[in-house]
């Protein structure tokens, strides 16, 4: 049984319908995973830390509201998301 299949559900089925929560769920949700890293000591690379968002449970739910936020107000309220890109 999965717990999260109800906020996953939920998370596909939000509609996005006020330019203010549109923009505040852009600005909270990365437009890539911000935690991929090398680590590297002299120059030679000794770990590499993986992109943990891929991690999460819900990424591609938060992933796919986040399009949904930006086409909203890209297609809706006519403004220019290249800040969130």
């Amino acid at each position: 049984m999965d717990i999260l299949n109800p906020v996953r559900q939920w998370l596909d089925q939000f509609e996005v319908q006020d330019s203010k929560i549109a923009h505040r769920i852009a600005t909270l949700i990365p437009a890539q995973c911000p935690f991929e890293r090398d680590i590297t000591v002299l120059g030679h690379k000794i770990a590499h830390i993986p992109p943990l968002c891929k991690l999460n449970p819900l990424y591609e739910q938060l992933v796919g509201l986040r399009f949904r936020a930006l086409c909203y107000l890209a297609d809706v309220c006519g403004e220019d998301i290249g800040a969130y890109i």
